[in-house]
């Protein structure tokens, strides 16, 4: 019998059954559409840990680093497609099958595929804004090193940098939505990075872990063990056959 043809179907028939379903995506998800983790052994960008750059420590005191790293991230995302396990959950959202997805991605690939239903719990690195005042300005400003028109402060990526609070709006809106779930797809995630890692335990539902690893430390009701858009995809087939 091929891997995972038993928990794939279990896995369908509860989204089919599911009243309300959420889905929850982290690193895992982005790095089959070949961006890389940052989190992993070999570093994201010239073996810099991003742990000592992505922080408003670094904002202020080393914005040449800083600004040099983000401007990194956002020209390696120019040419980047989300994969198929992005446009399977885009169209699940579209046949109701799924009601929101709260991502820790801040690369906008859910949105590209063409899900609605997004909220991004560590912001969008798409989106710019002066560190000192929050006005918003254009990615072309930040990547030419540009100071903010309104006051002169420092241009950043509106993404949560280490020790940031998460946007309000985006987790009350994520937490809201798993309480009330029936099903909870965690997807791609290590469920390391606090606090986001609470959300998924914040359900009365079931909750189905798709990661290409197990998680040391969480239960959940179902796990299957594998590259997300591959099992997204597989399960989408079933659902079809």
């Amino acid at each position: 019998m091929p891997k995972h043809v038993k928990d794939i179907q279990t896995a369908v028939d509860w989204l089919l059954q599911s009243q309300k379903t959420v889905v929850f995506t982290g690193a895992g998800m982005s790095t089959e559409s070949n961006i890389p983790d940052f989190r992993s052994r070999s570093g994201w960008w010239k073996q810099i840990d991003p742990r000592t750059v992505a922080t408003t420590e670094a904002l202020t005191e080393n914005y040449q680093l800083f600004h040099a790293f983000y401007t990194a991230r956002i020209q390696a995302l120019q040419d980047v497609l989300p994969h198929e396990g992005y446009h399977v959950l885009a169209r699940w959202e579209k046949r109701g099958l799924i009601d929101l997805i709260g991502t820790q991605n801040v690369d906008g690939l859910h949105r590209k595929a063409g899900s609605d239903a997004v909220e991004e719990l560590h912001g969008s690195i798409h989106m710019m804004k002066c560190h000192s005042c929050g006005k918003k300005a254009s990615t072309a400003h930040f990547i030419d090193g540009h100071v903010c028109e309104a006051c002169g402060g420092k241009l950043r990526p509106n993404v949560v940098l280490f020790g940031e609070m998460l946007p309000q709006r985006a987790w009350q809106r994520t937490l809201s939505a798993i309480e009330k779930a029936e099903l909870v797809l965690v997807i791609g995630t290590s469920l390391d990075v606090h606090p986001a890692n609470q959300l998924p335990m914040m359900t009365d539902g079931r909750v189905v872990a798709i990661n290409k690893e197990a998680h040391a430390g969480y239960t959940f009701d179902l796990t299957i063990e594998g590259k997300a858009g591959e099992l997204l995809a597989r399960m989408d087939e079933v659902m079809q056959s």
